[in-house]
């Protein structure tokens, strides 16, 4: 049996509106030190402002040229990548061993997420091997990048939906050159990010076997 699937588990949704990163970043990180295992899984929900993040073994060259965005170097895996208004980013603070899932499982749970939701709007994504996210054709409209510690997810996916793509020729997105990126928008589905809240939102309770609980005002660690 799925272990997901095995007993409805809930989890809280903050959506945080339109926030700079570092406090979101320390937020998460506060969380995840705190939570014991009895604390309530959460997803947050944020638009940042532009800036743009490397990760852990990131390689500064692939920032190009940067200019007025801030690069801040952080604590999840993957290369570099920027955030930015039109961008849904979603946070699943999660309890993995409670779940019942491996680092690989959960990667795949919500790259699948993404193409199910890409799938409502009669859009085609894929995985592709090797390089996490989801692509429509050659080009990429969703970013992986997460950390694990003690069995708790956080950090997570950005998920291009109507946003100012400009800023991605001053790096190599996630280490590859020449790497295009695209929004749902221009694939023809939502340029709504409350629409597009919704339809990932649902298809991520779907793969994790949660009930969301929609919370009001920002989390406690925020």
């Amino acid at each position: 049996m799925d272990p997901v699937a095995a007993s409805a588990r809930t989890a809280r949704v903050f959506d945080l509106g339109r926030q700079p990163y570092e406090p979101v970043w320390r937020a998460m990180q506060r969380f995840t030190d705190a939570r014991t295992a009895d604390t309530t899984d959460e997803l947050w929900l944020v638009e940042h402002e532009p800036v743009f993040t490397l990760g852990q073994a990131g390689k500064p060259e692939h920032v190009l040229a940067p200019g007025d965005i801030p690069v801040l170097h952080v604590d999840r895996g993957g290369q570099v990548t920027y955030h930015g208004p039109g961008q849904i980013v979603l946070y699943p603070l999660l309890d993995l061993r409670r779940l019942g899932l491996g680092v690989r499982d959960y990667v795949h749970r919500i790259e699948q997420a993404v193409i199910d939701a890409l799938g409502e709007w009669n859009i085609g994504g894929q995985r592709r091997e090797g390089a996490p996210g989801v692509y429509v054709g050659e080009a990429k409209v969703a970013a992986l990048g997460i950390r694990v510690r003690r069995g708790c997810s956080f950090h997570g996916l950005a998920f291009n939906i109507d946003m100012d793509l400009e800023p991605f020729h001053r790096i190599n997105p996630c280490g590859y050159q020449g790497l295009q990126v695209v929004s749902v928008c221009d694939l023809g589905g939502p340029a709504g990010m409350q629409a597009a809240k919704a339809v990932l939102l649902e298809q991520v309770a779907s793969q994790f076997g949660v009930v969301l609980q929609p919370q009001p005002g920002l989390p406690e660690s925020l």
